[in-house]
Order: structure tokens, then sequence, then C-alpha cells
């Protein structure tokens, strides 16, 4: 198998398309994690990702009757616009469905490429279904965007490159896994050539189809798919793609959204360049692997594969990356309500930056303050503010780790809600798209009195809501049917201690 498919990649026809990407150095993120990280920038491609390779290769093979009828595909958007400008360079039409949820860069992008672009459904499985609808009725080519031996291939040639540009000594290189194309390819030619390197794999802990498939030793459909990294976004790895990763791949490293973020930084400190979520994850993976093995003066490669980012989404990133850096704590602190307690709480802080702030007087006895406090994972870790106020008798709890409270309640502090009673706290997520904040209210429907209701743009897939629902405890039975017929992912906050502390 694995010759079978170095001889593809060391004949893959890519470079009428795409370029010989370059492996840079990382000098601070090296000089910080006491190894030698460097970046293979798949970014720096025509179309800002590696994608172009695969569906290059792939519709190169195609003969003069496939070429005359066009192709069709369905992507969220690196693939699309591989395969718009591959069909502009081959002079051939192509038809790209993509979710109506597609982050507008994208769609531009393949627009700008001489695209068709089809809007179907609000996640990736419609637009599929959509696309092979269109293979039976117009006959068309289907380009898939990784489940296929020549995307395979033609992805492969980044390892081809990796191994003639740092011939010496190389102990792992970390991959981003989505449906498997790259890591595949890579693995393939690495494990024929130089199988003393470990090929890692690294994906959002919220989308981890290869390392579910690795764990059950079979394709696995995962239940739910996190948006946040969409270039990764992908609920099953693909058939052949898993054949050789169950082979090949070494291990693969799941992290956060916080961690993600951080990465970003990391790449934009080194680069000058920002890197869209799936694109960091490599770094991401390496940071946390070199912090589980106390690794020191390895050698480490991270294919930074794509920079297809909405500048909507930055504020975000930066809101969590000092998290995933664990440069900043959120905390709630419960001081007395009276005079001069504001100043001994500073005091205790002491001379750590306070990155925020939120208070709102609630009782007599008592106040309940959200803050934000600067940190440092060596010289003053999280755990030493926590004790360290702890100590001086302010009782403390840690939100730095609460998905309610980073996405919400830093934004809602505002005081408790006296005369409500019966409330339920759910947190959703739902396709973003115009009008899609509209559409979820009218699905929420009329039922039960909405108590609290809070929504912020993040430029991103999903759309984030947080609603209070006034529900008589004999009704709170027919709760999750209803939340089910809606169809959006939820989780039920109501007993979440932010929640509890600021609003509740």
């Amino acid at each position: 198998m694995l010759e079978q498919y170095v001889k593809k990649i060391l004949t893959s026809r890519v470079y009428d398309v795409a370029v010989e990407s370059p492996l840079q150095p990382a000098r601070q993120l090296s000089e910080r994690l006491g190894n030698q990280i460097l970046l293979k920038r798949e970014d720096l491609q025509p179309v800002f990702s590696f994608k172009i390779r695969g569906a290059y290769n792939k519709m190169a093979q195609l003969s003069a009757e496939e070429l005359e009828r066009g192709v069709v595909t369905a992507s969220a958007g690196n693939h699309a616009q591989g395969v718009a400008l591959a069909a502009r360079q081959l002079g051939i039409k192509a038809t790209i469905v993509m979710p109506r949820t597609t982050p507008e860069l994208k769609v531009n992008g393949v627009r700008a490429r001489g695209g068709k672009v089809v809007l179907h459904g609000d996640a990736f499985p419609e637009a599929l279904a959509h696309s092979l609808k269109l293979v039976e009725e117009k006959g068309y080519s289907y380009i898939h965007p990784y489940d296929d031996p020549e995307v395979i291939a033609g992805q492969g040639t980044v390892a081809m490159e990796i191994l003639r540009q740092h011939p010496g000594r190389l102990d792992a290189i970390f991959v981003p896994v989505g449906g498997g194309g790259l890591i595949a390819g890579i693995a393939a030619y690495v494990k024929y050539l130089r199988p003393e390197i470990r090929v890692i794999g690294v994906e959002p802990d919220d989308s981890n189809c290869l390392q579910a498939a690795m764990a059950a030793g079979e394709r696995v459909v995962l239940p739910q798919v996190g948006l946040f990294a969409d270039g990764v976004a992908v609920a099953q790895i693909g058939h052949h793609t898993f054949e050789l990763c169950r082979r090949y791949v070494d291990e693969v490293i799941t992290v956060s959204t916080d961690q993600i973020c951080a990465a970003i930084k990391d790449i934009y400190d080194d680069t000058r360049s920002i890197t869209e979520p799936a694109g960091a994850l490599a770094v991401a993976g390496i940071k946390k692997y070199v912090e589980r093995e106390q690794a020191a003066e390895q050698v480490l490669v991270a294919i930074d594969s794509g920079a297809n980012i909405n500048f909507d989404r930055l504020r975000h990133v930066a809101e969590r990356a000092e998290l995933g850096e664990r440069r900043e704590a959120i905390i709630a602190v419960t001081i007395p309500e009276q005079p001069g307690s504001f100043k001994v709480f500073c005091e205790a802080i002491g001379k750590r930056q306070i990155t925020e702030f939120n208070y709102r007087y609630h009782s007599d006895r008592e106040a309940q303050i959200f803050v934000g406090v600067q940190t440092h994972p060596e010289l003053d870790p999280r755990a030493a503010l926590l004790e360290g106020l702890r100590e001086k008798g302010f009782p403390v709890l840690d939100l730095t780790d609460n998905e309610l409270a980073k996405l919400h309640i830093r934004h809602m502090v505002g005081g408790h809600a006296a005369r409500v009673s019966d409330e339920m706290v759910l947190r959703f997520e739902f396709p973003e798209r115009p009008g899609a904040l509209f559409n979820f209210l009218s699905k929420l429907g009329g039922r039960w009195n909405i108590s609290m209701f809070h929504y912020r743009n993040h430029g991103a897939a999903d759309g984030r809501v947080l609603a209070g629902l006034q529900v008589p405890e004999d009704e709170r039975h027919l709760v999750p049917a209803a939340l089910e017929k809606i169809g959006y992912r939820y989780w039920d906050e109501s007993d979440n201690p932010a929640y509890q502390l600021f609003l509740g």
C-alpha cells in the first residue's frame, strides 16, 4: 500500500498551480519551548491553504470527456477554493455547493477564482447531499475533499517537500486532521522513507473523529461536531484515509478552543501572519506534546495548513488567546459590601494586571465580582493567585475553564432578578447566517416566557445564545422534547456556578 501511494505522490501534478511552501523556523516559539519548531507554511499557497494540491492532482487525472462535463464538490471553504482555481487552470467549469453558514470570505474566494457557488443547507451534510444529486442530474465528476487516493497523494507532496527541505534530524510532524486527507498523505510518504519520524494528528477536542475511530478500531460518526475550527469540522474520518491512518499515524492529540487561539497568536508573533483555527492546530498540538512529554531539543514540524479566517473572528481569538496561554485567569470573588472592600481586594491582587472587572450591587451583606487577572504559567501561575486570595479570606471560584462564563456571563454581569422564578438556563449553538437569530427565536416559540437572553456575533459559522426560560416545575419534563424539536446543540446551565453567582 505504502509503495503505491509513494509512487502516486512522486508523480502528482500539483506544481502547475501550487508552490513549494517554505519550512520556516518559529524562533520565539522554539526558544520558549526549548525545541526547534519549524512551520510548514501552507497558508502561503495561492488559495491560502494546502487544499489546492489534492484538488488539482485529482482533476488533472480526469479524462477529456470528464473534464468536458465539468466537476462539482461540496465544501465549507478551502477545498472549494482549490477546486475553483484548479478548474480555471484546466479551463473547465466547477460547481461548488457550500452551506449557507460558510464565511463570506470563503464564498467570495471561490467566486473570485471562477467557481459557480450554490449555497444550500445549514451544514456540510446537506451541501454534500445536494452536490451528489447534481452528479446524478448533470453528470459532473465529483471531487472529494479528502477521501480519494489522488487527493491523498496530492496532499502527500507536503511531506515530500518537508523531507527534502530538512534532510537532517526530524523527531515528529504534527498535522491538523479533518477528514484525514493531509495526514494520510503525509503518513504514507514519511513512514515509507523515514519510519522513525513520528506522525501525530491534532484535532479539536469537540471534533475528534480520527481519535475516536482509532480508539474504536473502526470509523465512527460523531454525534456532534464543534464549529470553531470549521476547516476540520468533520463527523467521520474518510474510508481511504482511515486505512492509512490506523496503520501509520502514531497518535492523535486533541486541543481546546483556547489552546487553538493561543496558537494563532504564537504563529502571529513569529511570522506576522494570521492563520485560521484549523491552521493553528498543529502548533497547539506541539505545545501540548512538549509539556506532556517534557520534550527538549527535539526537531518538530507543524503544518500551518491555512489562513482563510474572517476578520470578524479575530476579536474572539484575541479574547481567548491569553486564557489558552494560561496568562489570564477568570475568577469570581465574594467581598463584603462595605467601604474599603475594593481597596483590600486590589491589595490582595498585588501588582498583577487586572484585565477585566465587573460588579453590580446585590445586597447589603456581600458583593460578587467577576474579574480577569493576568497570570504567567511559570512565574505566577493561576493556582498561586487563587491560593493567595483564599489565604486573605476571600472566597474564590475559578471560572477560567467555564465556557458559560467566558462566552456569556462576562458580558452580562448586571445583578440578580429577584422576581424571576422557575428559571431554566440554556446555552445554544446554531448555524449563523443573516436572519438566524430571528429564526432561532421563532423556533424557541412562545410556550415559556424568556426571562434572560444574550447573543453575541463572533464572526464565526455558529451563533451562540444564552437564554433563561421560566418553566414551572411540573412542565420541566417537557423541555428536552421541545429542544430536540428545535434541532440545535444545547447545554442545560441551570446549575452552573457562574450563573448562580451573578444572575441566578
